[in-house]
C-alpha cells in the first residue's frame, strides 16, 4: 500500500488505496465509438444512509462504463483495525457496483475531516458528481453541529453535490 500526503491550507491528508479483487476492477472502459464513461466520486461510510446513497447511485445515477471513486475519511490511515475494515467495506462495495451495475470501481481511504477531505479528492478526480447520504439529524441539530454532507454542499463548486436522503425505518433496500 502506498503512502502519500495531501496538503490543503496548511493541514496535511494521508490516505491509502485499496486494491480490489482482479475481477471487479478489471472492468475497462468503453472504446471506440461507444460512448466515454463518466467518473463518479461516492463518499461512503459504515453506516445505513451512506449504503443507501451507494445503492440509489447504482440504481439511477450510473450507467455502463462509468467509473465510480469510493471515498471513506478515517481519522487515521495507520491503524491497521480500522483500515482493514473500511477495505472489507470497499471490497464488497466494489463487488455490488460491478454485480448490479457494470461499473468500474476506485476506492480510497484518507485520513482527516470528512468534509475536507472528500472536497479535496472531488477536485483532484472532477467527477460528474459527488453522491453522499445525509446523516438524519434534524435541520436544528445540522445547524449547531454541521454536517458533511453540507460541508461538502457549500464548499465544492466543481460538480452537483447530490445529497441522498436516508430511507425510512422499515423501508426495503433499494438493491
Amino acid at each position: 500500500m502506498a503512502l502519500e500526503t495531501v496538503k490543503e491550507d496548511e493541514q496535511v491528508y494521508s490516505w491509502r488505496e485499496v486494491t480490489l479483487s482482479h475481477s471487479i476492477s478489471g472492468l475497462e472502459r468503453e472504446t471506440g465509438e461507444r460512448r466515454r464513461g463518466r467518473d463518479i466520486l461516492i463518499a461512503i461510510d459504515h453506516g445505513p444512509n451512506s449504503k443507501h446513497a451507494f445503492d440509489w447511485a447504482l440504481i439511477h445515477f450510473c450507467r455502463l462504463a462509468d467509473t465510480i471513486h469510493l471515498i471513506h475519511a478515517v481519522s487515521s490511515v495507520q491503524n491497521e483495525i480500522v483500515y482493514e475494515a473500511s477495505q472489507g467495506l470497499m471490497q464488497k462495495l466494489a463487488l455490488e457496483a460491478f454485480e448490479v451495475a457494470m461499473v468500474r470501481t476506485n476506492a480510497r481511504i484518507m485520513e482527516g475531516d470528512p468534509g475536507k477531505v472528500i472536497c479535496k479528492e472531488a477536485e483532484r478526480i472532477k467527477p460528474v458528481a459527488v453522491v453522499m447520504g445525509s446523516r438524519g439529524r434534524s435541520l436544528i441539530q445540522s445547524v449547531l453541529q454541521g454536517s458533511v454532507s453540507e460541508y461538502c454542499f457549500h464548499n465544492f463548486k466543481s460538480a452537483p453535490v447530490i445529497i441522498v436522503p436516508g430511507k425510512e425505518v422499515g423501508e426495503e433496500s433499494l438493491i
